[in-house]
């Protein structure tokens, strides 16, 4: 299998480490891994392509390349330049924190792996969720690491993968929790965190001038039976389908009837 694997955090991100080390396990002996990953942290930049301006890469080694640009320019950036053939699957993560509820509209490990299902490749987005249980553990990626290819292997044996317009890909996040108390998988539909978002905050440098800091909320707050948060605060593993087509297909009949 050749894999592509990508994130948002960095080219140096641990989280990054841990995804290599899930693709190696599913590549094999006679598979392929390669990495093209942001050289500077990318995280929020959702599904943004660098359009207006070029984007300049640098090979750092065998399969291993960094490119200044967004997740979701990487993706392009290995398909169309640095690969010899197209992968057959792109991991994107492991992100460092949750990419669950509402997080998702802003993630750029979940933009990579868009990308990717646009460019017609299976894509996954992994990010491990932080918490008072496992942020301070030695590897706080270890339900990751020690749960990622299984959770994988069964993606791409029995899951879903087409579309008639846009293909599905999957949003994959591991609980605040060490690997031996990680439950079982959820299939989830993505939740919202009500009352909570992403806010900004003043503040007046030395020399006078005002800069805005975009402020967090917090992120342990249940969304309900049946979604990714939920299920990742009682131990589960939560996969979510998903695809980039924004329509509101629950509207349609009552847009429809009011503008007649």
């Amino acid at each position: 299998m050749r894999i592509l694997i990508t994130n948002d955090d960095g080219i140096n991100a641990p989280g990054l480490a841990t995804l290599e080390s899930i693709a190696h396990q599913l590549a094999g002996p006679e598979g392929e891994v390669w990495v093209v990953a942001p050289a500077f942290e990318q995280s929020g930049v959702a599904h943004c392509i660098s359009y207006a301006h070029p984007t300049m890469i640098s090979e750092l080694g065998p399969r291993r390349w960094a490119a200044e640009g967004s997740p979701a320019d990487c993706v392009l950036a290995a398909l169309y330049d640095v690969m010899p053939q197209r992968p057959d699957l792109v991991l994107s993560g492991v992100n460092r924190g949750n990419n669950a509820g509402e997080n998702c509209m802003y993630s750029g490990t979940i933009g990579a792996a868009m990308e990717a299902a646009l460019q017609d490749v299976k894509a996954i987005a992994l990010s491990q969720f932080f918490g008072d249980e496992n942020k301070d553990l030695d590897d706080p990626f270890e339900s990751a690491k020690a749960h990622g290819a299984a959770v994988i292997r069964k993606l791409l044996s029995s899951a879903p993968w087409g579309g008639e317009d846009y293909n599905l890909f999957y949003n994959v996040n591991f609980p605040p929790v060490p690997a031996a108390q990680t439950g079982g998988i959820a299939v989830t539909r993505q939740g919202r965190r009500q009352g909570s978002g992403f806010g900004v905050e003043a503040q007046m440098s030395p020399s006078g001038r005002r800069f805005l800091w975009v402020t967090g909320s917090p992120q342990n707050v249940e969304t309900g039976k049946g979604t990714d948060v939920s299920a990742n605060m009682a131990g589960q593993i939560s996969v979510t389908p998903m695809r980039a087509d924004l329509t509101a297909h629950d509207a349609m009949n009552d847009v429809e009837a009011a503008l007649k």
